[in-house]
């Protein structure tokens, strides 16, 4: 196969990955991040403290990131019919890509959550803040740079995700690598296809570096701003 005649074939896959992907990723964050937020409030010594709804958060965040996803590809068939019409192509991948994502996030996200000082939470009490603005002013500005590079880690495991959705009609260059260079035995069209793979990975992981570094570099402008405003 020339490459006259994979550009077009690499084109449309790789659009239909960055489809599927940047869906699932906006639905992840978008669930994710209020759920793990939910983990930590509810924890014993949170602010909203609740074992029972901990209990229960945390056993369906567990259960969803044990399934391999192939698995939950094949379980969620059903669900993903009833929400999208169809089995079959990107669309339908991005259902479990989402499904399989947001408890993945969600432990990312109450792990950089539990990392923020105490301290700036009973500050921002003390001044007759309530839960939300401790969520809003403390928690979320804090955690920032972990927050970006958990999601950055997030999309990384998603662009794996949607290869494997390929092999079983997900579209995407993962079905493009079944379709040609495995069944067909073009393999340069698969070694190509990786080297496409291998560059948008490096390329997230780049752009979500230089962001992390950006925002801890502003917070720690900012906390010393603060220090010198007080002193």
């Amino acid at each position: 196969m020339t490459w006259d005649d994979m550009q077009p074939l690499l084109h449309d896959a790789t659009i239909e990955t960055l489809q599927m992907v940047g869906i699932a990723t906006l639905v992840t964050l978008l669930v994710g991040l209020p759920l793990g937020i939910l983990l930590v409030l509810t924890d014993k010594g949170g602010l909203l403290q609740n074992r029972p709804v901990n209990k229960v958060v945390g056993a369906i965040v567990n259960v969803g990131r044990s399934l391999p996803f192939v698995i939950l590809l094949v379980a969620l068939i059903p669900f993903t019919r009833w929400v999208v019409g169809t089995s079959i192509g990107w669309q339908a991948a991005t259902v479990p890509l989402a499904v399989g994502a947001i408890p993945f996030y969600a432990r990312l996200v109450e792990t950089a959550v539990r990392g923020v000082d105490g301290g700036l939470v009973e500050a921002v009490q003390a001044m007759g803040g309530s839960t939300w603005a401790v969520v809003r002013k403390a928690l979320l500005p804090e955690a920032l740079p972990a927050l970006v590079s958990a999601l950055t880690t997030t999309v990384i495991a998603l662009i794996g995700y949607s290869a494997m959705a390929g092999t079983v009609g997900g579209g995407g260059l993962g079905n493009l690598a079944i379709t040609y260079g495995y069944m067909r035995f073009e393999t340069g069209f698969m070694v190509v296809i990786v080297i496409e793979l291998v560059l948008l990975v490096t390329l997230i992981q780049l752009i979500g570096d230089l962001l992390v570094r950006r925002l801890s570099h502003r917070g720690a402008a900012a906390g010393l701003l603060a220090r010198l405003r007080r002193a």
